[in-house]
């Protein structure tokens, strides 16, 4: 979809790495009319603005100059890599309990609704609406088991311009009667009817794509994992995603149903499922073995630590400083329907919180983390978990304009905390990631397209 080009002209705040935060107090950013980065200038004179334009054979006449009021700053979109889309009506219901049993519970009879079409897209589109309104340019979706429901989250995902992985979920046994797939086939079938339809409506993946999605080992038989792994080894262009490591109440179950294997990462491995284009939720205890398995074939880790601490039995911090040294790809997810808060600033502050109690427990071995590094996993390592960071997660040259206009001053400071005259740029950014929230999210694009603000 095209638009006319525009420029972004204040202050811009984007990762390089992960511990490399760029601050730049007045840059100019052109977007062209396809949504990508043209030109970034990190360090610009705001009066000289066209001809800056100018020099880069942009017309001034032809690009529409938004420049930043004061307290403004620009910073990429937020990426969730792990999220239950027909959780978004339940979040916050059985806090506490161990995850089994709030899967039978809670989470089942409410995924079970999604067989009614209607009731699907109205709670798809508040769910949608609502990420999108948090600055969350792109998620990595769970759909229920329904094929119908999931072809209607694509369609909004579309619509209402949010980037997404869209994956039907994959049940064939340990769920209730009234929410499983019938079988092995009608769940493969179902997969790969929802496959064709998103790539119908985005046949190069611009803005959605199927990710696969077998719920857990605990919830699929060995023959749908093997099936979901020819789809996978037939498709190198889907992504994968599971749940991996998550509680030992799981992982335990996990090992009594699969005897054949010592750990989850033989067992998805041997049915085609581990790569670099697999996306693994929670990783909360991991052996050394694992670790190194993670790290050679190039798996993502969606780290959710809300829901890793609200339910599922127990406080789990999970390894991330671990994972972070060993190179292997780190990501956020809100898990929202585990986790409480579908917020990413949310999940980024009890990160650190989780990081810093996972220091106490390695006895000092793993540091907590800092501000840019938890900024780093919402942003750019997201997009590195999901397999688009060649597109999306910082602002390079080239790739698209996926981004949030944040506000923190006047009507735009909402409740975070006060913004001083002389506070510099990278005090108002620690201020907004540690009490920011929605209203300061002023205006969110995806792709060039404004998709939140007037």
């Amino acid at each position: 979809m095209a638009h006319s080009a525009k420029a972004f002209l204040g202050p811009v705040i984007h990762s390089l790495s992960t511990s490399n935060l760029e601050l730049l107090p007045c840059a100019l950013l052109v977007v062209n009319s396809e949504g990508k980065i043209a030109s970034f200038l990190r360090n610009v004179d705001p009066h000289q603005a066209q001809d800056t334009l100018r020099a880069l054979n942009f017309s001034p006449d032809l690009v529409t100059i938004h420049r930043l009021g004061p307290g403004q700053f620009l910073i990429p979109g937020f990426v969730d890599t792990h999220n239950h889309a027909p959780q978004w009506a339940q979040r916050g219901l059985g806090q506490g309990m161990h995850i089994l049993d709030w899967l039978d519970a809670i989470t089942f009879p409410n995924e079970a609704r999604f067989r009614d079409p209607d009731y699907a897209r109205r709670i798809y589109a508040s769910c949608v609406d609502g990420f999108l309104r948090q600055g969350i340019t792109t998620a990595s979706y769970y759909g229920s088991i329904h094929g119908e429901a999931t072809k209607i989250l694509a369609d909004l995902c579309l619509e209402k311009g949010q980037r997404a992985l869209v994956g039907k979920c994959n049940m064939t046994r340990n769920a209730p009667e009234y929410y499983r797939d019938a079988s092995v086939e009608e769940s493969l079938r179902v997969t790969e009817e929802c496959i064709t339809h998103i790539r119908s409506l985005d046949p190069a993946g611009k803005l959605v794509q199927h990710v696969l999605t077998p719920r857990f080992a605990i919830s699929c038989d060995a023959e749908t994992l093997q099936g979901l792994g020819n789809i996978a080894r037939n498709n190198p262009d889907l992504p994968i995603q599971t749940h991996f490591n998550e509680a030992e109440q799981e992982m335990t179950a996990t090992m009594e149903l699969f005897p054949q294997f010592t750990n989850e990462a033989d067992l998805y491995e041997h049915y085609g499922l581990l790569g670099k284009r697999s996306i693994l939720a929670h990783c909360c205890y991991m052996s050394e073995y694992e670790m190194k398995r993670l790290k050679t074939l190039g798996c993502g880790v969606a780290h959710c630590p809300i829901s890793n601490m609200t339910v599922g039995g127990g406080f789990m911090a999970a390894p991330i400083r671990d994972f972070m040294r060993r190179g292997i790809k780190v990501g956020l997810g809100t898990d929202s329907g585990g986790g409480f808060s579908s917020s990413i600033l949310d999940a980024m502050r009890q990160a650190m919180i989780a990081s810093h109690a996972r220091e106490v427990t390695s006895k000092g071995q793993d540091k907590g983390l800092s501000i840019d590094e938890v900024f780093h996993l919402a942003t750019l390592g997201g997009a590195q978990v999901c397999g688009l960071d060649d597109k999306i997660g910082s602002f390079d040259v080239g790739k698209e304009f996926d981004a949030a206009l944040v506000g923190t001053r006047g009507g735009e400071q909402g409740i975070m905390t006060i913004v001083e005259q002389d506070d510099s740029l990278k005090t108002v950014f620690e201020k907004f990631v540690m009490t920011g929230d929605d209203r300061n999210i002023v205006e969110v694009y995806v792709q060039g397209r404004r998709v939140k603000g007037n």
